[in-house]
């Protein structure tokens, strides 16, 4: 599957997470993603997210694969609210 990163998302990864919006990626995240997994898949200890990138395009095809109707800005909140609880990338 090929991935089209557009140009918000683009803004929102270079620029970190200035702009993310960690509660409402939670909303989120609980509305949307808990539907197929639990918390679990994010601390098991072979998961294969190692970068901030590569959670970003984990949530773009989660979100694709589920039929969520996420702007760019919905899934940059999304990365930034697992990095701040799960991932703590920096």
């Amino acid at each position: 599957m090929k991935t089209i990163i557009t140009a918000g998302l683009l803004l929102a990864l270079t620029t970190g997470n200035a702009l993310a919006d960690s509660a409402k990626g939670k909303k989120l995240h609980d509305a949307q993603c808990m539907k197929c997994h639990d918390t679990s898949v994010y601390t098991r200890p072979k998961h294969f997210i190692s970068n901030r990138d590569a959670l970003t395009k984990q949530v773009n095809r989660c979100h694709q694969n589920v039929g969520a109707q996420w702007s760019d800005e919905d899934i940059n909140d999304v990365v930034q609210y697992l990095d701040e609880t799960f991932y703590k990338f920096k």
